[in-house]
């Protein structure tokens, strides 16, 4: 069984056992789908201009929805990858924007785009083991 039992449900039957990773259940890409969400919403209560502000609710939205493929289809690699890329993307675009002077997104920006790499990167044992265990049937 894989590292991730806390992840995965091992189901016994007669002496055998199988690995069952269910939708809508894995820790990493709850976070993922939160970390998208702030993202889009923090312009509300952040000083931005209108470049910061549609970067943030853009980028913040394509990590949430990446984040729900990531739920619905727990077996899916590429949606971690995705992520990382988009959490990387947040990470540099107070640079690659130019909001660094407003301090408050910049440091959401770079706060939650690293944490979105970090649980991206946390998340793909979980998803390779997930399609594994689809490629068992």
């Amino acid at each position: 069984m894989p590292a991730v039992g806390y992840l995965v449900e091992v189901i016994t039957m007669t002496g055998s056992s199988r690995i069952s990773v269910r939708p809508w259940a894995r820790p990493h890409d709850w976070a993922e789908v939160v970390l998208g969400a702030v993202l889009v919403l923090s312009p509300l209560w952040l000083s931005t201009d209108a470049g910061a502000m549609w970067t943030m609710v853009v980028l913040g939205a394509l990590i949430a929805v990446d984040g729900l493929v990531s739920l619905a289809m727990p077996g899916l690699i590429v949606g971690e990858g995705i992520q990382m890329v988009l959490g990387a993307l947040a990470f540099a675009s107070p640079w690659v924007m130019g909001y660094t002077a407003f301090m408050g997104a910049a440091w959401t920006s770079w706060i939650i785009g690293g944490l979105t790499v970090l649980v991206g990167a946390a998340a793909v044992p979980v998803a390779s083991a997930a399609h594994r265990m689809a490629g068992q049937h």
